[in-house]
């Protein structure tokens, strides 16, 4: 049976509850779960657990197995300990610091044992933390190996995780179309292992946020089945910044053109050009629209993209409802969301501009995603059915 797929937003909820849950574990005396996110490359595994660490005030450790030679440099290397006495007092003394303990009058007893120093990643670190090991079903198999020890027991031999240390692994579908080790199941087992998909709509909100050309974020909501295994989300947005500084799209055809062949291949890029051929490229920012203070021209210029009766735009109308969701919710985290702004939504989701389900949709989501921000909204007859809807 194939594991269902969740998006980046779910990973968060998930990821967020298995780290309640291991610290829980840790406080019964039991072994934190591991977790491993499978998906394509590029399509932001790694920057949301990182962004996971933040949120959680957690420290960051990332490997990358594919690129780690040494395997000391994941477990620590091999060192010779000394049994010492004192007294009544016994320790365990690696052999470089043996001279240090004879000046403090302990002797050998004559006994002594090999083990590990704990690895320069986690030296010194006690806060809780991550530890992502990334692409880790390309390493050799010796990390593979070493990897099943630290997951079992949060420990390799003589050295262990600090308490409230969470490990994830990152790994490429294993499906012919990536070079990696395939997992046995024994080793499956031992980890919770969930698959990540690409989500227009999360990577909508992520651009809102990350600031990515207007231009471009409208494009992608408009040909999300652009986004595949080889036109992934990270070589997409290496695209789109590489043309972000042109003021001008439609003077530059044959430069981005080039620019996207080197990056999301002809097709795409071909598709690109013609968003910009069709003037797709003109639509108002959600900025332009919820800010500016000519709301006249902006529900005549919104009116003139979206088109009526049979000339009407369901694709355009969808993406500029998205993009007035996703900003106005980015945009309330930073700043006071006035009357004039709660006045722009009313005037758009009460004008004849979009279908019933985008106002509700509208209405829904902003209200929903900040309430304390915008509950204005409730004091409108015309906007509060949507709400309770």
């Amino acid at each position: 049976m194939q594991q269902s797929q969740i998006s980046i937003r779910d990973l968060k909820t998930f990821l967020n509850h298995i780290v309640s849950n291991n610290r829980q574990l840790q406080e019964e005396g039991k072994t934190p779960v591991a977790v491993e996110v499978v998906g394509d490359s590029g399509i932001g595994k790694t920057s949301s657990i990182i962004q996971l660490a933040q949120e959680l005030d957690l420290n960051f450790v990332k490997l990358n197995l594919a690129q780690i030679e040494e395997l000391g440099d994941l477990v620590g290397f091999p060192i010779r300990q000394f049994e010492m006495i004192k007294g009544n007092e016994v320790k365990m003394v690696d052999e470089n610091h043996i001279s240090e303990y004879k000046e403090l009058g302990y002797t050998s007893t004559g006994k002594n044992q090999m083990s590990y120093c704990p690895p320069e990643w986690i030296s010194g670190k006690k806060k809780g933390g991550i530890l992502l090991l990334d692409d880790w079903n390309r390493a050799d198999l010796r990390f593979i190996q070493a990897i099943m020890e630290l997951i079992d027991r949060q420990q390799y031999i003589s050295w262990t995780l600090p308490k409230d240390w969470h490990i994830i692994l990152t790994s490429n579908p294993d499906n012919g179309d990536y070079i990696v080790n395939s997992i046995d199941n024994a080793q499956k087992t031992r980890f919770i292992s969930v698959n990540l998909k690409f989500d227009i709509n999360c990577w909508g909100e992520w651009a809102e946020e990350n600031k990515i050309d207007s231009r471009c974020i409208n494009f992608l909501l408009m040909n999300k089945e652009l986004v595949n295994k080889n036109t992934n989300s990270r070589s997409i947005t290496t695209f789109f910044n590489s043309i972000s500084s042109l003021p001008s799209f439609e003077k530059n055809l044959s430069l981005i053109q080039m620019i996207g062949e080197g990056s999301v291949g002809p097709e795409f890029a071909s598709m690109f050009n013609m968003f910009i051929n069709n003037k797709l490229d003109k639509l108002l920012s959600p900025e332009k629209i919820m800010l500016d203070d000519n709301e006249d021209y902006i529900l005549s210029s919104l009116k003139s993209s979206i088109g009526e009766d049979d000339k009407y735009r369901a694709d355009i109308a969808s993406t500029i409802s998205t993009r007035i969701i996703n900003f106005s919710l980015n945009y309330s985290k930073g700043n006071k969301i006035e009357k004039k702004y709660i006045n722009r939504i009313i005037k758009l989701v009460t004008s004849e501009l979009f279908t019933n389900d985008l106002k509700y949709n509208i209405v829904k989501k902003i209200y929903n995603g900040n309430p304390s921000k915008f509950q204005m909204l409730t004091l409108n007859p015309n906007v509060i059915k949507f709400i309770t809807q």
